[in-house]
C-alpha cells in the first residue's frame, strides 16, 4: 500500500508559492516501531518554508518480491531521490535531510 501525505503545517497554499516541494519515499512496514518513528521525525522537519511530500510504500502490501528482498530487514528506508543511494535507514538523518530541504 502507498499513502502520499502532503500535510499543510499552517503555511497554506500561498506559504509555498515560487518553492519547489521536495519528495521523499519512505520504504516502511505497517508494524515496524522504527517506520513510524522515522516518518514522525520526518514530519517534524516540515515547515511551510520547507514543504515536502512524503511517499510511504508498506514493503509488505507493495506486492513486489523484488522490494521485499531488497528492504526486508532495512526499514525503514528513506530516498530523496530513487536514483541515488538511500539517505537513511533505521534512524533518520536529520542533517542529511536539513541539506536538501
Amino acid at each position: 500500500m502507498q499513502h502520499l501525505l502532503n500535510l499543510d503545517r499552517g503555511g497554506g497554499p500561498s506559504a509555498c508559492a515560487g518553492m519547489t516541494n521536495m519528495h521523499f519515499t519512505l520504504y516502511s512496514r505497517g508494524y515496524c516501531h522504527l517506520c513510524h518513528d522515522m516518518l514522525d521525525a520526518l514530519l517534524r522537519l516540515q515547515t511551510p518554508q520547507r514543504p515536502f511530500t512524503v511517499e510511504v510504500i508498506d514493503i509488505d502490501e507493495a506486492g513486489d518480491p523484488a522490494l521485499l528482498a531488497k528492504y526486508d530487514e532495512l526499514v525503514p528506508v528513506l530516498f530523496a531521490d530513487l536514483s541515488q543511494p538511500e539517505l537513511c535507514h533505521y534512524f533518520l538523518d536529520e542533517a542529511k535531510v536539513l541539506q536538501l530541504l
